[in-house]
C-alpha cells in the first residue's frame, strides 16, 4: 500500500513514516518544512516540498501516485501561539484539511487516519478523560483539531470518507534515530533535556499554584514509538472494515512539571536549573487519558510507559543529536 504522510518531515510524523516502512508500506512525504527538517524524513519515503493548503500541488501529488490511505499530520500545534494568532492555526488547520479531503475525494481515496489532540476536551470535568468526555476547548489549536473531526464526519456520511481520528495526549521519547527538535521547543521534555546539555540554561516552569498535587501542570506522557504503533493499528482498521472512530492515545498516567525534571536529573545526571514563569494562557491543569477503548478494540498495548523510559530515549537520542536535525537537512534554505 502507498501511504501519503501529510507533516511527515515533523515529530511524530517522521517517526509514523518510519514505523510504516518498517512494517513494508510505501511512504510518501508531504511537508512545507515550516516546522518539520528535511533531515527527519524517514529514509526509503519519498519527499514531496509542498503544503496542504495548496490545492494545485495537492492534486499534482495524487495525480502522480497511485495513494491508498492518508495519514493526516500536517497542522499548527503550539498552544500558546494559538491563542495570540487563531486564524493561522483556523487556516492551517482548517483550510489546509479541507483542500487535502477534497483532493482525496477527486482521486478516489477513501481512508484517512487524522492527528488529533486531546485539546478537544478543555479543562477536564473528570480524570482520566475518556473519549465521550464533553469537548470544550480552551485554545484555538484545540478548537480546530474538534472542527474537523466534525468536518470528518460530516464528510463520511456525504461522501463514504473513512476516518479515525486518534486524539494524542502528550508525546514524548524518541526513536533509535528521530527524535523532537522544534524551532522554538515548547514542550517540556525537549526543553529539559537541552537544559541539561547547555549545563546553563534554566527550564522555565510555567505556573506553579494549579490545583494539583505540587502545583504544577500534570500531563500523560506517551511514547512516540507506541503512538506511531496505533497508527498502523487504525489503518489497518480502515482496510479489514472500513469503520470510522475516535480513540484516545496515552499511558493512563499523569506526571507533574516538576516530577518529569526530577526524573530528568537522574537520567541525565545533570542538576537542571529551573526558573518560576506566569502560567500560559490554555493550559489545562491536569489531562489524563483513558486509552480503554482503542486497547480493547485494537488492541493497542504501549510498550514503553514508565516516565524514565520514554525520557531515556530522549536523552540518548538528544546526546547524539545536540543540535537536532541541522546538521542532516540538505533542503536549502530550511532548518
Amino acid at each position: 500500500m502507498n501511504i501519503l504522510v501529510t507533516g511527515g518531515a515533523g515529530y511524530v510524523g517522521s517517526i509514523v513514516a518510519e514505523e510504516l516502512l518498517r512494517q513494508g508500506y510505501q511512504v510518501i512525504v508531504l511537508d512545507n518544512l515550516q516546522q518539520g527538517h528535511k533531515g527527519a524524513v524517514a529514509p526509503g519515503a519519498e519527499f514531496i516540498f509542498a503544503d496542504v493548503c495548496n490545492a494545485e500541488a495537492l492534486d499534482g501529488v495524487f495525480q502522480r501516485a497511485r495513494i491508498d490511505a492518508v495519514m493526516h499530520m500536517a497542522a499548527e500545534t503550539v498552544v500558546e501561539y494559538s491563542m495570540t494568532d487563531p486564524k493561522r492555526y483556523f487556516h492551517n488547520n482548517i483550510v489546509g484539511g479541507i483542500e487535502l479531503l477534497d483532493a482525496m475525494l477527486k482521486h478516489e481515496v477513501y481512508k484517512l487516519v487524522f492527528s488529533s489532540s486531546a485539546a478537544v476536551y478543555g479543562d477536564p470535568q473528570s480524570i482520566p478523560v475518556d473519549e465521550d468526555h464533553p469537548k470544550l476547548p480552551v485554545n484555538s489549536y484545540g478548537e480546530s483539531k474538534l472542527m474537523f473531526e466534525r468536518i470528518l464526519e460530516w464528510y463520511g456520511k456525504a461522501y463514504g470518507l473513512k476516518h479515525i481520528s486518534l486524539r494524542y495526549f502528550n508525546a514524548a521519547g524518541a526513536s533509535e534515530s528521530l527524535g523532537e527538535d522544534h524551532r522554538p521547543e515548547t514542550h517540556l521534555i525537549p526543553s529539559v533535556l537541552k537544559a541539561a546539555l547547555s549545563k546553563n540554561s534554566p527550564v522555565s516552569i510555567f505556573g506553579t499554584d494549579y490545583p494539583t498535587k505540587d502545583g504544577t501542570c500534570v500531563r500523560d506522557y506517551i511514547h512516540v514509538t507506541d503512538l506511531a504503533i496505533a497508527h498502523i493499528l487504525a489503518l489497518k482498521r480502515l482496510e479489514k472494515d472500513g469503520s470510522s472512530c475516535i480513540y484516545n492515545l496515552g499511558n493512563g498516567n499523569g506526571f507533574s512539571v516538576k516530577e518529569v525534571i526530577e526524573v530528568a536529573k537522574k537520567v541525565t545526571g545533570c542538576n537542571i536549573k529551573t526558573v518560576s514563569a506566569s502560567r500560559r494562557p490554555g493550559d489545562p491543569a491536569v489531562l489524563i487519558a483513558s486509552s480503554e477503548k482503542i486497547k480493547r478494540e485494537l488492541n493497542w498495548n504501549p510498550q514503553y510507559y514508565e516516565l524514565k523510559t520514554i525520557i531515556e530515549s530522549a536523552w540518548k537520542w538528544h546526546s547524539k543529536s545536540p543540535e537536532g536535525f541541522k546538521k542532516r537537512n540538505s533542503f536549502t534554505g530550511k532548518n
